[in-house]
């Protein structure tokens, strides 16, 4: 099997069906780092992978140089709908924090949070104990400022200007295009991530009308906010709308190079 693209597809299981079993390279997600101690950075990316039912499988993929072409070294299944929060190469082993699916979760709901490893050698990669870390909930948004990645999945948001998000507790603020936001949230408790947004109140400036335009359209998919969720290390926040849905993606703003 070869992405072309960053994707593959093969023919439908029936003829003439919509449903074939698909596989494709998880965006913006990358870590790089000696795994096998062999003096050379080998890459870490995810996988994805449907047959077209409700179910989405993740999986690990450590990928190296042979003759000056990409090679994968190892591939291992994450599980299904796991969502990702974190990854990191530690030495020499791989580490995702993670959210799976708990002992009393419903399939499509994980609320389990753990620390996943994996090691390299010439044989693949493998999989190491696990750690559980708690049960998913609001305060695991509180401590990083998110800024807005994404407004769809397809649509780039321009460098300029920045979105942001912040949680304290039960209170989020940030900046939205334009002016100052802010607004309460809470969990419903009827399954894991569910989120409700207060009315969202914000400061008064004016800007030019792209500016507002994008604000408008931000504070508007942030108020009808129902869930969030992880993805390949992004907050999603899902929105529903006058039968409508969508998912807003942020990335934690990364810490100063001193």
């Amino acid at each position: 099997m070869r992405l072309q693209n960053g994707r593959w597809e093969d023919d439908p299981f029936v003829a003439g069906g919509t449903s074939r079993p698909a596989v494709g390279l998880v965006d913006d997600f990358l870590l790089t780092g000696d795994l096998n101690t062999d003096g050379q950075d080998e890459a870490v990316v995810l996988l994805w992978e449907s047959s077209g039912g409700s179910g989405t499988y993740h999986y690990i993929a450590v990928v190296g140089q042979r003759e000056g072409a990409p090679f994968n070294l190892g591939t291992a299944l994450i599980g299904d709908r796991v969502q990702v929060r974190a990854g990191r190469i530690a030495g020499n082993r791989i580490e995702l924090d993670v959210v799976q699916l708990g002992p009393d979760d419903a399939a499509c709901c994980p609320s389990q949070k753990a620390t996943r490893f994996w090691t390299l050698d010439a044989a693949g990669l493998h999989v190491n104990a696990s750690k559980h870390t708690g049960t998913l909930s609001l305060t695991d948004l509180a401590g990083p400022e998110w800024v807005l990645n994404r407004l769809k999945p397809d649509e780039p948001l321009p460098a300029q200007p920045e979105i942001t998000l912040v949680f304290n507790g039960k209170r989020i603020a940030g900046q939205s295009a334009c002016n100052r936001y802010f607004a309460g949230v809470k969990e419903h408790g009827a399954l894991p991530g569910d989120l409700t947004v207060s009315q969202i109140g914000s400061t008064r400036m004016a800007c030019p009308e792209e500016v507002m335009a994008l604000e408008t359209r931000y504070l508007e998919a942030l108020g009808s906010v129902s869930s969030y969720s992880f993805l390949a290390g992004k907050l999603a926040l899902t929105w529903r709308k006058a039968g409508m849905t969508g998912t807003i993606l942020f990335v934690p703003r990364q810490p100063r190079q001193p």
